[in-house]
């Protein structure tokens, strides 16, 4: 019998599922230029502007580089490698940019070293959420780990009455600003740790006070979920959501892990699944028994496109497996991950995605819905929102781009007549 704490062979993960032709759901060709005739075609500006969904960012990956440099000033941390803001910015991409996870996960220890006061964590989430609507994000859960912010003296509770309270404040600022966002707080233990259960307990203690989940996260190797099935096990009791890093820089084992063993609701990237899906040189895919079950049971894939190649996860933007998945109709959604260390943001990673695959506003909204589908908000509050605001939203982009186009004389379809009467 192996032990839990080894990689576990993926039962089936050799088999293939039914051939799919690889033209399933692809973007057909011509579609940006249909694009451009339906007012569907994404432009910077129109990206800024949609409603966006977010899923999977980290609270201490995501601050700005001067509330990092005023941060440790006031808390007298000299070890920042730069004081200036800009220089500090580029030095955090730089080191991201190694292609190796472990070495990405450094970078956390500056921005965590200056978020271990009450007045530090208001903050940087507060920002966070301010940031974030700027951007066109409409509801976003923002993961942080509790444990990591003791060093000042903090309990685990005023962590997170620390965080909510900032949340709070940047729901009000933005809103000031003309921009809405609700922002929902994920409790993350880390999985070298042994403090799952606790972190567990803690997240179930505050569901209805601004916390909606649980993760673990982590350097992957040698840390496989099965380590905290307690904790897993304790949310699956109390009814609670909970998603797990899975599947970035290990491979499909700690995917099946996560499912299978932890009964995970989501799958913090997930990327590695595309070792399960084969694609022939006549262009037909088949999917293995893992990749089968994942889209079957649409269980949602929380994918960070720029932060995977940063760690070396996916080679490119092109090569990055979020084409193929969303071509299959897997339950894909796009997220940022850490902003700061990525240089990114919600409209950048759709940027790339619509430079490269040719997507358009309609493809956006489709991620848009399966991300708010899959949050950890109650039915009723997930179905407002997709109907009363993201869908609204998107059509509004299109209407206002039919409307530009009819005042220029180019609104009505050639060969149409205009309205009589």
């Amino acid at each position: 019998m192996q032990s839990q704490n080894q990689p576990t062979p993926v039962p089936g993960a050799a088999s293939s599922g039914a051939p799919v032709p690889s033209s399933v759901g692809a973007v057909p060709p011509g579609a940006v230029t249909a694009g451009v005739a339906d007012g569907t075609f994404a432009t910077p500006d129109r990206i800024r502007r949609a409603p966006k969904v977010l899923l999977h960012d980290h609270l201490d990956g995501g601050l700005r580089p001067a509330t990092i440099v005023e941060l440790a000033r006031d808390a007298g941390y000299t070890e920042l490698p730069e004081t200036d803001p800009e220089r500090l910015g580029v030095w955090f991409r730089e080191a991201a940019d190694s292609g190796s996870l472990p070495r990405y996960l450094e970078t956390f220890a500056h921005t965590c070293a200056v978020m271990q006061t009450r007045e530090a964590l208001f903050r940087v989430a507060a920002e966070c959420a301010e940031d974030l609507a700027a951007d066109g994000v409409v509801y976003a859960e923002i993961r942080y780990a509790p444990e990591q912010h003791l060093d000042g003296g903090l309990t685990l509770e005023q962590v997170v009455e620390a965080v909510n309270d900032g949340f709070r404040e940047g729901e009000r600022r933005a809103l000031a600003a003309g921009h809405r966002i609700r922002v929902g707080a994920l409790l993350t233990a880390m999985r070298h740790a042994a403090r799952s259960l606790e972190i567990a307990e803690l997240a179930n203690r505050y569901r209805d006070l601004g916390v909606v989940g649980f993760d673990i996260a982590g350097a992957e190797a040698g840390f496989p979920p099965t380590r905290h099935l307690d904790a897993f096990e304790y949310l699956k009791r109390e009814n609670n959501h909970f998603t797990i890093h899975a599947g970035e820089a290990f491979g499909l084992p700690s995917i099946w892990q996560a499912l299978q063993w932890c009964g995970a609701d989501r799958l913090g990237h997930g990327v590695r699944l595309i070792d399960d899906i084969q694609v022939a040189e006549d262009g037909t895919v088949k999917l293995g028994r893992l990749a089968a079950y994942v889209r079957d049971k649409r269980v949602p894939l929380e994918l960070c496109p720029t932060s995977n190649l940063q760690t070396g996860a996916a080679p490119s933007y092109a090569e990055h497996p979020i084409g193929l998945l969303r071509r299959l109709h897997f339950r894909v959604t796009v997220n940022t991950d850490n902003r700061l260390m990525s240089g990114t943001s919600m409209s950048r990673e759709f940027g790339h995605l619509v430079d490269t695959f040719g997507y358009t506003l309609d493809d956006m909204q489709w991620f848009t819905v399966n991300a708010m589908k899959s949050a950890f908000i109650p039915f009723d509050e997930r179905l407002a929102m997709i109907n009363d605001v993201i869908k609204p939203g998107y059509a509004e982009l299109k209407a206002e781009w039919l409307f530009r186009q009819a005042a220029a004389g180019t609104g009505v379809a050639s060969g149409s007549e205009a309205p009589r009467g």
